[in-house]
């Protein structure tokens, strides 16, 4: 069993899995001078605790710090939009009550990131229609540049264009890109991203995709339409994210078949998640047996529950500390060539 079992219960707003039309009004034109500001939820303060509890976790397993392949950093004004659509309990989120625990200013973000330990983290953003990507991706572009912990991120879209933009990212030195199938409402194995997915395999350059069906399925949500692109491209990188809730199995299906499938753990195994779609147990052998390439995801910051809670959730596994050092910091530092990166045990 783990030496960390897990130190809280869930809070009452944990949701199933990251909502799916965070950007539903955000487009090119949030470049425009902002309007003002809807009045927004206040977020609670963090606890003074709070870094020192997540340092201490990681620190008990011997690691350097912590690797988070999930978490969000996109223009203010697309954020606070994302806010807003969790603070109307849109279809997407179920109607669940869904306090943004860390709504605050960027810095404040980057921070306290730093401040938990967070060594890498990515700045996961999405387009939900043609004509955003290049803008969002020239915004990663110099998010990257001015936060070197953060692995430089980029995205996609089925549209006239994307290979040229995707190479460009590519030869600019992307290190990951987030595709969001639920919110872009596209097939990803659409015609129009082939060149872009084989641009990307033979990179070696990551891209996560949010391709379950949680929290509400979409039209090319599930593991089918993936799995197509992965019989075309199966040298593609492809990062699986909330371990492709709520078929899980199926996409662990996808990752015994295909050696460079991975999962991401975010928001899987909380205590909201749980009860809504829980992990079967049945399958937990398979993902220890998968333990060099399941990856740390959170979601932060827009969880409803503590940062600490997620990895709590994933000691409470039983799958014992060297998964744990697996799935928290070596295999994405791994995946992402980080210095001072082990090598995995014999």
């Amino acid at each position: 069993m783990s030496a960390h079992p897990p130190t809280r219960p869930a809070a009452s707003g944990e949701a199933i899995a990251s909502p799916a039309s965070p950007e539903a009004t955000a487009s090119p034109e949030a470049a425009e001078p902002a309007r003002p500001a809807e009045p927004a939820r206040p977020a609670e303060p963090a606890k003074p605790a709070e870094p020192a509890e997540v340092r201490r976790f990681w620190q008990a397993l011997g690691l350097p710090g912590l690797v988070d392949v999930h978490t969000h950093f996109m223009p203010e004004r697309v954020l606070r939009k994302v806010w807003a659509y969790f603070d109307a309990l849109g279809p997407l989120t179920g109607g669940v009550e869904w306090p943004i625990t860390y709504r605050r200013e960027e810095a404040g973000r980057v921070a306290l990131l730093r401040a938990f330990g967070v060594r890498a983290f990515t700045a996961m953003l999405y387009p939900h229609k043609p004509g955003m990507a290049r803008w969002l991706n020239d915004w990663a572009a110099g998010f990257a540049r001015r936060t070197p912990d953060c692995l430089h991120t980029s995205t996609l879209f089925p549209e006239p264009g994307a290979a040229a933009y995707v190479r460009e990212a590519v030869e600019q030195g992307t290190r990951v890109f987030k595709a969001h199938v639920q919110v872009g409402a596209y097939d990803p194995s659409d015609e129009a991203l082939d060149a872009c997915w084989g641009l990307l395999a033979e990179a070696g350059v990551p891209v996560v995709v949010h391709c379950g069906s949680g929290p509400a399925p979409g039209k090319y949500t599930g593991p089918g339409p993936v799995a197509r692109v992965l019989a075309r491209h199966p040298r593609l990188r492809l990062v699986v994210a909330h371990m492709g809730m709520p078929e899980y199995e199926d996409f662990v299906d996808l990752a015994e078949r295909y050696r460079e499938v991975r999962l991401d753990t975010t928001m899987a195994f909380t205590g909201f998640s749980e009860r809504m779609a829980p992990f079967p147990r049945r399958a937990l052998p398979r993902l220890a047996a998968l333990g060099d390439r399941v990856l740390l995801g959170t979601d932060f910051p827009n969880i409803p529950y503590p940062y600490a809670h997620q990895l709590d959730a994933l000691a409470g596994l039983g799958l014992g500390d060297d998964w744990l050092r697996a799935v928290c910091h070596d295999n994405a530092a791994r995946l992402f060539a980080l210095p001072d990166t082990p090598e995995p045990a014999a």
